[in-house]
């Protein structure tokens, strides 16, 4: 049986009137403020007529989107853009119209990575939130969570030689080169509580009022969560919220003059923490919770706290866009809200 305009129409409006998600952010989100960014990586000499046409970049750009709020691989992306209808109608297609293939979707994301764009992609919509007065500043929460990597299966000597900023030999060898590809020597592993990571971690700077995220910053996972803090707090931010991971001399020391310090005390063995200490920790962490809304969503919404990539260039880039679709999907939200009231 033959599908006509007016059966995929009705099918679409079924979808939404169910709840298509990516409907309510293709209504709030301007996607046009990311085209110059991109274009511009893209930009080359004009090699005179013939081949064909590149895909619209901000139509590979919303791909991208997709991919990362329900995390699918290159080829699952390929594979869904095709078979599902509320996909087609957010990036714009018709059942008519040819979707780039999974190498074109690994090769546009690979461009992006390569020019290390994906951090100015995140400030352009950052400043659209600022002009929007969507960032108050009258409170800055810190935190940091780990984004998984594909687990490593290696010897003790190999790993040995990885701590100690080296490619193995063996791997350096040219029947290898399929295996070199597919090892990460730039993630680490760390241990928290009884629980062993293997991969990044990303720090955010979050707005505690809209609970955006502001600022942000990428690590290995043995890295500890205080020590890029000092880069990210500046005189805009009047109050700073951490939990006790951000306490210390340190830390309080390289805060700006003016910032005032709302980060959890910590209590020792010979100096346990007082009662009025206790209950200031508390009234802290009324604020201070708000940063796990954040990493909540990635994790039960988005599905991103993992990565398939290898190497800290391409985990810059998937965790950039994690912070950056958050803060879409955030953005959204709040716009519904505000309407919702009026």
């Amino acid at each position: 049986m033959q599908i006509g305009f007016w059966d995929e129409s009705l099918r679409l409006e079924k979808l939404s009137q169910l709840g298509d998600c990516l409907v309510r952010l293709n209504k709030v989100i301007d996607w046009e403020i990311f085209r110059p960014t991109i274009t511009r990586v893209y930009k080359k000499e004009h090699k005179g007529p013939g081949g064909r046409p590149p895909y619209d970049y901000v139509l590979m750009f919303k791909i991208l989107v997709l991919q990362r709020i329900y995390n699918l691989s290159d080829d699952q992306t390929e594979y869904q853009i095709n078979d599902r209808i509320s996909f087609m109608r957010f990036l714009g297609l018709h059942l008519e119209d040819n979707v780039p293939d999974a190498k074109k979707i690994w090769e546009f994301k690979d461009t992006l990575t390569k020019a290390d764009v994906i951090r100015e992609l995140f400030d352009v919509f950052g400043k659209q939130l600022k002009d929007a007065n969507l960032i108050t500043h009258t409170g800055t929460i810190v935190d940091a969570t780990f984004v998984e990597a594909p687990r490593q299966r290696n010897s003790k000597e190999e790993r040995d030689e990885i701590k100690r900023g080296n490619v193995p030999e063996e791997w350096k060898k040219p029947e290898k080169v399929h295996k070199l590809r597919q090892k990460d020597v730039d993630a680490t592993w760390t241990r928290k509580g009884n629980v062993a990571y293997f991969g990044y971690k990303d720090h955010v700077k979050a707005d505690a009022d809209s609970k955006l995220i502001t600022d942000y910053a990428v690590t290995t996972a043995s890295t500890h969560d205080s020590q890029p803090m000092p880069g990210m707090i500046n005189e805009e931010d009047k109050v700073v919220y951490a939990d006790s991971a951000y306490w210390g001399k340190t830390v309080a020391e390289q805060l700006p003059e003016k910032v005032i310090n709302m980060i959890h005390e910590r209590g020792t063995k010979k100096k346990p923490l007082t009662e009025e200490q206790k209950a200031n920790n508390k009234k802290k962490g009324k604020i201070r919770c708000r940063v796990e809304h954040i990493f909540g969503y990635m994790t039960q919404s988005m599905h991103a706290l993992t990565i398939r990539s290898v190497g800290i260039e391409r985990a810059k880039f998937n965790i950039g866009l994690t912070n950056l679709i958050y803060n879409l999907c955030r953005y959204e939200f709040l716009h519904r809200s505000v309407s919702t009231a009026a």
